[in-house]
C-alpha cells in the first residue's frame, strides 16, 4: 500500500508539472475564487461592525414630567432594565442633560448667554433604553406606553425612531440573506470551473489513461494522480489567494477605517491572517479533491 500511495503521489507531481499551462490557469481561476470567499468573509466581518455600529447609535428615550419624582423614575429604570429584550439602560438627571447641553453648545455664544438668564433648567430627565435586538425595540415601547408609568412620563421617542429601527431590520435581513446566496453561489460556481478545468487536464493524458486501463490499473490509482494534483492545486490557490489580499488590505484599510469608524480593518486581518488561511485551505482543498475526483469518475465511466 505504501508503495501504491507513493506513487501515486509521484505521478501526481509529474502530472501537476507536466501539465503546466492547464495547471497555471486552473490556479488563477482557483485564487478567483478564493478570494471572492475571503471577500465575502470580510465583507460579513464588516458588515458586522457597520450593524453593530448602526444599533449602538438607535435607542429609545423616555422623558419624564418635571415634577416626576427621581425615585419613581429610578423605579421605572430598574424595572425596565429587568426586561429580556433590553441590553441597557441610561438614566440622565436633568442637571446631567443640561451638562451636556452645554458641553455640546459650549462653542455657541448666544446660547451660552440664553441660559445664564434662565432661573430654572428647562431639560427633563430621561432614560435611553437600547435593545439586544433591534426587532425587540417594538415589545419595549409596548411595555413603556402601559398605564403604569404614564403618570410620570411626558414623551416617548419611539414613534420618531421606528423608521431608522424598520430600516436598520431591513437592512441586517437583506445583508444576511445576500451572503448566503452570494457564498452557495460562489462556492458553484468555483467548484463547476475548477471541475472543467480538471477534466482538460484529465482529457490531455487521456492516452496515458487509456494505456494504464489496458494494463489493468485499478480506477484508485488511475483517480489517486489527479486527486493529489487537485491537493496541490487547492494549496497552491489558497497561499496565493492569501498573499494578493494583503496588499489590496494595505491598501483599502485606510478608507475602510473612515467609512466605519472603529473597524480597525487592517489589525483584524493582521491578528486573524492565519485563521483565514485556514479557511482558504479547506476550501481550496475541498474544491480540488472534489471536483478532481468527480471529474475522474465521470471520465472512467465512458
Amino acid at each position: 500500500m505504501f508503495t501504491t500511495l507513493s506513487r501515486i503521489i509521484k505521478y501526481g507531481l509529474q502530472v501537476f508539472r507536466r501539465n503546466g499551462w492547464v495547471t497555471a490557469s486552473t490556479i488563477v481561476v482557483m485564487v478567483l475564487a478564493l478570494m471572492v470567499f475571503e471577500g465575502l468573509i470580510l465583507f460579513g466581518v464588516l458588515t458586522q461592525k457597520a450593524v453593530v455600529e448602526l444599533e449602538d447609535k438607535i435607542d429609545i428615550s423616555v422623558y419624564y414630567k418635571q415634577g416626576a419624582p427621581e425615585d419613581e423614575i429610578l423605579k421605572m429604570a430598574r424595572a425596565v432594565e429587568k426586561l429580556p429584550e433590553v441590553k441597557k439602560v441610561d438614566y440622565v438627571s436633568r442637571e446631567k442633560a443640561l451638562e451636556i447641553f452645554k458641553e455640546n453648545h459650549k462653542g455657541d455664544a448666544t446660547i451660552g448667554q440664553a441660559l445664564e438668564n434662565l432661573d430654572d433648567n428647562p431639560l427633563l430627565a430621561s432614560i435611553n433604553v437600547k435593545a439586544n435586538n433591534p426587532e425587540e425595540y417594538a415589545a419595549i415601547a409596548a411595555y413603556l406606553g402601559n398605564g403604569n408609568f404614564q403618570s410620570i412620563i411626558q414623551k416617548i421617542t419611539y414613534a420618531q425612531s421606528q423608521t431608522a429601527i424598520d430600516r436598520l431590520v431591513r437592512l441586517v435581513n437583506t445583508l444576511k440573506r445576500a451572503g448566503f446566496f452570494a457564498t452557495v453561489f460562489l462556492a458553484a460556481t468555483a467548484a463547476l470551473v475548477t471541475f472543467n478545468t480538471i477534466r482538460l487536464a484529465i482529457y490531455s493524458n487521456r492516452e496515458e489513461i487509456g494505456i494504464m486501463r489496458l494494463v489493468g490499473a485499478s480506477n484508485v490509482f488511475i483517480n489517486g494522480p489527479y486527486v493529489i494534483q487537485g491537493i496541490m492545486i487547492g494549496l497552491a490557490a489558497a497561499i496565493f489567494s492569501v498573499l494578493l489580499t494583503i496588499p489590496i488590505i494595505n491598501a483599502s484599510s485606510g478608507y475602510i477605517n473612515v467609512f466605519i469608524p472603529g473597524s480597525n480593518f487592517d489589525q483584524y486581518f493582521a491578528s486573524n491572517v492565519l485563521v483565514l488561511l485556514l479557511y482558504q485551505l479547506l476550501f481550496g482543498l475541498f474544491l480540488g479533491v472534489v471536483s478532481s475526483t468527480i471529474a475522474v469518475r465521470k471520465y472512467l465511466k465512458l
